[in-house]
C-alpha cells in the first residue's frame, strides 16, 4: 500500500495504517526527520490515548496507554548492537501482545520475526 499525503492529513493516514495492519508490530523505516515520530503521535491518538507522545531517542522506549492495552514506542537509533536491546528486555516487549512500534529497526534485524508490518516513510521531493 502506498499513501501520499501532506502533514495536515496525518490523522487520516494513521487510521488507514491501523486499518491495514496484519500484526501489532510496526517497523518504521525512513531517514532522520521524515516524520516517524509524528506518525506515531497520530497512531497513539487514533488508538484512543490522550498521553503526550514524545520521541524515545534517549529513553529508547516510551509506553502509552491506549483504549485496548498499551503501545510501546521504540527508537533504536542510539543502540550500538543488538545485545543492548536484549539487555533491556526487548524480547519481553515483543511477546507482550501489545502494540510495538519501532523506529530504526535496521539496528536490530536478528531480533525481529517476519511476522511484522513494515512502513517506509519518504519525504516528497517538494518537501511537503
Amino acid at each position: 500500500m502506498e499513501l501520499r499525503y501532506n502533514i495536515e492529513a496525518i490523522e487520516t493516514v494513521a487510521k488507514q495504517v491501523l486499518d491495514n495492519l496484519k500484526t501489532k508490530t510496526l517497523l518504521l523505516k525512513g531517514d532522520m526527520g521524515v516524520g516517524k515520530t509524528t506518525l506515531v503521535k497520530a497512531l497513539v491518538r487514533s488508538l484512543g490515548s490522550t498521553d503526550r507522545v514524545s520521541s524515545p531517542t534517549f529513553s529508547i522506549v516510551n509506553e502509552y496507554v491506549i483504549t485496548k492495552g498499551l503501545l510501546y514506542h521504540f527508537d533504536m537509533y542510539r543502540l550500538n548492537n543488538e545485545e543492548e536491546a536484549l539487555q533491556f528486555g526487548f524480547e519481553d516487549y515483543l511477546s507482550s501482545n501489545h502494540f510495538v512500534v519501532i523506529e530504526w529497526p535496521e539496528k536490530i534485524p536478528n531480533l525481529l520475526s517476519d511476522d511484522v508490518d513494515i512502513l517506509e516513510l519518504l519525504l516528497n521531493k517538494d518537501h511537503s
